[in-house]
């Protein structure tokens, strides 16, 4: 009588272990980030009774930010808010104007910032090409 060869079968479990490690580091890594990701400097604006300006919801809109202190901080479209000198306010803005001139641009002071860096930061803009400039406000609450 002949023997037979038993085959072994290959086993074919996947060992998901590892890949349940990666994904809670990963999980860690974004809960950790996702904080740091917000966007957009701490300005307390005044309060007004004016009625919200009518624009298409996917224009881009330059916002310059002065904060209580009188630092500046300018808002490229979705990229995070990132401190600036009034020179290069100048130059930046310029460029941009220059390629998008309808492109609004907003000022968003905060109420104690000295009237001075508002409208010196107007003045710049206005040297830079930008005909327009709002003025961004908080509702006045009832």
């Amino acid at each position: 009588m002949a023997k037979q060869r038993q085959r072994r079968r290959p086993i074919s479990e996947i060992n998901v272990v590892p890949y349940i490690d990666v994904m809670m580091v990963l999980l860690i890594v974004f809960m950790v980030a996702a904080p740091l990701l917000t966007q957009g400097v701490n300005v307390e604006l005044p309060k007004t009774n004016a009625k919200p300006m009518q624009m298409a919801e996917d224009e881009e809109v330059l916002i310059l930010s002065v904060k209580a202190d009188g630092s500046y901080y300018l808002n490229i479209g979705d990229q995070q808010e990132q401190p600036i000198t009034l020179a290069l306010l100048g130059e930046q803005v310029s460029k941009i104007v220059r390629a998008q001139p309808q492109r609004p641009v907003m000022i968003k002071g905060d109420q104690k910032v000295p009237y001075g860096a508002v409208v010196t930061a107007m003045a710049t803009l206005q040297e830079s090409g930008v005909d327009n400039v709002g003025l961004i406000t908080d509702p006045k609450e009832l």
